[in-house]
C-alpha cells in the first residue's frame, strides 16, 4: 500500500508534538498502524501543512500526490477547517473543490479516503459561529455522499467524546496526542483495520478563571487575530514534513509497540 495525506494543520499533526519538536499526528500514526495490521510494508507521504485552506489544498497537494511516482493508491482528504474561520465562507466553492478532488481521483483510479476534524468549538471564540457553519459542512457532505455512494467517508466532527477537553492540546483549536490516536484509530477501523478506541477516563473540569482564559486569550488567541489582520498564515514558508515517499516497515511497528512509552505517545514507526 502507498499511504499519502493531503490537508492542514489536522493532517500534519499540530498537537502531537515529539520532544524533537517536530510534530506526528493521527496521518502518522495511520500510516504505522495499516503496516502493522496488513503486516507488510507502508509507504507514505505526508503533504499537509498547517493554515492552508482547501483551495490550495486540491490544487496544489491533491495534484502533487498523484504526479508521485509511484502514484498512491489511498489519499486521505481532509479539508475547510481554516475556511470556516474566515471571512467569506463559501460554501457551494468547497463542496465544489471536495467534488474535484473524488473526480480526479477516480479518474486517476486512486481510492480516495474522505474525512472531517474532530469539533473544537465549545471552547473556542466564535465556537457558535464556527459549530453552525460546520453543521451545515456536514450537511453538505451528505449530499456529496449521496451523488458519490461509494466515498468512504471518517465524521470525526459529530463524534461526541472526541468534543472533550482531554483531546485537545493547550491551544483549543489542534488536537492533543490523544485526539490523534482517538482519530487514527477510527480511520483505520474504516480502512479495515479494527483498532480499539482511545478514550480519556480524565473527569476533572476544566479551569475557565479569569487568569487562566488571560493566558490563553494572549498565547494563542492575539497571535491569531494577528495574522489574519496581516493576511499572514502559521505555514507561511513551511514545506511538507514527507514529501517523498517513507517506508513503515511492520517490523518495525511491531518492535516500537512493544517498547516502554509515555502514556498518550507512541514510538516513532
Amino acid at each position: 500500500m502507498r499511504f499519502a495525506a493531503i490537508g492542514d494543520s489536522f493532517t500534519e499533526g499540530v498537537g502531537d508534538d515529539l520532544p524533537d519538536g517536530s510534530v506526528r499526528g493521527w496521518a502518522d500514526l495511520v500510516a504505522a498502524g495499516l503496516a502493522a495490521g496488513l503486516d507488510e510494508p507502508v509507504d507514505y507521504v505526508n503533504l499537509a501543512i498547517r493554515g492552508r485552506l482547501i483551495e490550495p489544498i486540491v490544487r496544489d497537494q491533491l495534484e502533487a500526490a498523484l504526479a508521485l511516482e509511484p502514484q498512491p493508491t489511498l489519499i486521505s482528504f481532509n479539508g475547510g477547517g481554516n475556511d470556516m474561520m474566515r471571512p467569506g465562507f463559501d460554501l457551494d466553492r468547497i463542496v465544489g473543490l471536495i467534488e474535484h478532488a473524488i473526480d480526479r481521483c477516480a479518474q486517476e483510479g486512486v481510492g480516495l479516503l474522505l474525512l472531517s476534524g474532530g469539533d473544537p468549538t465549545m471552547r473556542l471564540p466564535r465556537g457558535a459561529m464556527m459549530s453552525d457553519r460546520g453543521r451545515i459542512y456536514l450537511e453538505a457532505v451528505d449530499g456529496i455522499l449521496e451523488r458519490h455512494p461509494e466515498q468512504l467517508f471518517v465524521d470525526n466532527w459529530s463524534d461526541q467524546e472526541l468534543r472533550r477537553a482531554p483531546y485537545w492540546s493547550a491551544d483549543r483549536l489542534h488536537l492533543g496526542p490523544l485526539g490523534h490516536e482517538r482519530v487514527a484509530a477510527r480511520v483505520l477501523t474504516a480502512l479495515g483495520v479494527e483498532t480499539d478506541l482511545p478514550t480519556s477516563t480524565d473527569s476533572a473540569p476544566e479551569s475557565r478563571r479569569a487568569l487562566v482564559e488571560a493566558q490563553y486569550y494572549a498565547r494563542y488567541v492575539l497571535p491569531w487575530i494577528g495574522r489574519r489582520l496581516t493576511r499572514r498564515s502559521s505555514g507561511d514558508g513551511r514545506t511538507a514534513k514527507h514529501p517523498e515517499w517513507v517506508r513503515i516497515d511492520p517490523t518495525a511497528v511491531h518492535r516500537a509497540a512493544d517498547a516502554p512509552h509515555e502514556p498518550g505517545k507512541h514510538a516513532d514507526p
